[in-house]
């Protein structure tokens, strides 16, 4: 863990208790006299804090340091991403914060099943566990998009990838690509896209294969 993430992170002092206090003490075994480091993910700060006082419920920490370290993606990268099964996107999901990827946009397309609901506050729950195993100091960015003609509207340079005879490479200077769902986009909304990139590969790269190969292209 490199850091633990509290929403009053910043705060002189902290009463750490339920989910906070059980990580901190419980699965990490953090002990009274200890110095830890607590984030907010909103100011780039890393706060130290002095462990105070345990009882078997609470914790009482009091803030000793304060630095500016900011630990984010060196360019921004925005994935939009058809929708798969839910607990797909949940695996999955810390994988490509860890890579870099800037934002997500989950997209319904034509072969989405629609009774795939994403649980926006369970991601972010995936993101905090995630950035605070890998030290990022700022949440990915996340949203939910009725359909590809809508986000076309908002972002008008997605590149798709799918099948083609150019293929991504690293050099490639992108910031927005769409990967469709098992099967692909259909070929009504494959003809809205003027961009269409393809993989290096003779193999069928599921959905959730696709995003990794494509942000690792990208950011690393």
């Amino acid at each position: 863990m490199q850091f633990l993430y509290h929403p009053e992170a910043g705060n002189e002092k902290i009463w750490l208790q339920k989910e906070f206090y059980h990580y901190l003490f419980k699965v990490r075994r953090h002990q009274k006299g200890e110095v830890v480091a607590l984030r907010n993910l909103q100011d780039g700060y890393l706060y130290s804090y002095f462990i105070e006082e345990v009882t078997r419920r609470e914790a009482h920490l009091r803030l000793v340091d304060k630095k500016h370290l900011e630990i984010k993606p060196k360019r921004f990268f925005h994935l939009l991403w058809c929708i798969v099964d839910p607990k797909t996107i949940e695996k999955t999901l810390p994988t490509l914060n860890e890579i870099g990827v800037s934002k997500i946009s989950f997209i319904y397309c034509q072969r989405t099943q629609k009774n795939f609901k994403i649980n926006m506050q369970k991601l972010q729950k995936i993101l905090i566990n995630s950035s605070q195993q890998c030290g990022r100091s700022e949440l990915m960015e996340l949203e939910i998009i009725a359909s590809i003609p809508e986000a076309m509207r908002h972002y008008k340079d997605m590149v798709l990838i799918d099948f083609d005879e150019k293929n991504l490479t690293c050099d490639d200077n992108i910031q927005r690509v769409l990967i469709g769902p098992e099967g692909g986009i259909s070929k009504e909304e494959r003809k809205l896209f003027t961009h269409i990139k393809g993989l290096n590969t003779n193999m069928i790269l599921r959905s959730e294969s696709a995003t990794i190969v494509v942000a690792s292209k990208v950011l690393m």
